[in-house]
């Protein structure tokens, strides 16, 4: 069985089923359930802008991992750790189902990204168990340009730009076409000191997929103040909280964008809503953590947003 996208004729989902005929009804049922629960959810990302390939022949592996990812990013952009954590259950299930499924181990390495990213735990050995994952992911298949674009972050966010450049690149040689690859290394490219090729990658991403998801326009708006085209970055970020209204970085984002501005009440509400979804939100630590290379830029931004009202 099969499934493909009669818009575009690309190949979404395929399953063989192998199973005795002791009780056809039985196994009637099972494969039905089994269909409708995964293609449920394979079509909801699709939707969502997120096209997740089949990687197991193990399909309830593969359910688990549909359940994971599609966990992850919800709880990535409502910023709500106990969605987080049932990702990280739904991801560790699949692996112990295929311990040989590298996809899954990549995106179980990414929920603790996640975890430390938000300061839910914000412990450095967090960030050094997602290393340990995508290491696991990347001996099980190197080939995967998710995998090396979720190192790129982690090395990012490490502060290790080199690093987080080259495995960025390795991502996109890997599949060039990728909307999700273009707009992640276009948010390293920018936080890299490359902030117009950030915005020409992102932008190519947004018209490889028109259904975008909230993170590509949040991408752009990032690379469009970080070459202090403050008004620019305005459209695309008020886009993405159009898209997700509890989406933290986009707050933090627009508030910084307005105090550049002089909008300063308005600057003043978005870091209202700020504290409101993250009450122990902290510049100091938000600023420590930040991975931009030049350190006159950072403060310019830590600036913009002291003006706002963030402590």
């Amino acid at each position: 069985m099969q499934l493909i996208d009669g818009l575009t004729g690309s190949h979404v989902w395929a399953e063989r089923f192998d199973r005795p005929l002791k009780d056809i009804f039985a196994v009637q049922d099972e494969i039905v359930q089994k269909i409708v629960t995964t293609l449920k959810l394979q079509l909801t990302m699709l939707e969502q802008g997120y096209l997740v390939r089949k990687r197991t022949d193990n399909l309830e592996a593969y359910d688990y991992y549909l359940r994971g990812v599609e966990s992850y990013f919800r709880g990535w952009q409502e910023t709500k750790k106990e969605i987080a954590m049932q990702a990280r259950q739904f991801l560790e299930r699949a692996t112990a189902l295929d311990p040989a499924y590298a996809d899954a181990y990549a995106y179980l390495g990414a929920t603790y990204w996640h975890e430390w990213f938000y300061r839910w735990n914000p412990a450095p050995q967090v960030l050094e168990r997602a290393v340990e994952l995508e290491q696991k992911a990347l001996a099980l298949d190197e080939s995967l340009p998710g995998l090396h674009m979720v190192l790129g972050f982690i090395y990012l966010w490490k502060k290790q730009h080199g690093q987080a450049l080259v495995e960025g690149q390795r991502a996109l040689a890997l599949d060039p076409n990728n909307a999700e690859m273009l707009t992640n290394a276009g948010q390293i490219l920018a936080f890299s000191g490359q902030p117009q090729e950030g915005i020409t990658a992102v932008e190519k991403a947004m018209r490889l997929n028109p259904r975008y998801p909230p993170n590509y326009v949040l991408q752009l708006s990032l690379a469009y103040r970080m070459a202090g085209r403050y008004k620019e970055a305005l459209a695309p970020v008020k886009e993405a909280l159009t898209l997700t209204p509890n989406f933290l970085p986009a707050h933090t984002l627009l508030a910084g964008c307005y105090a550049e501005l002089g909008r300063q009440e308005e600057a003043q509400a978005e870091a209202a809503e700020v504290l409101r979804l993250s009450p122990q939100f902290s510049l100091e630590a938000w600023g420590r953590m930040i991975p931009w290379k030049d350190p006159a830029v950072l403060e310019r931004l830590l600036a913009a947003w002291r003006k706002a009202g963030l402590k």
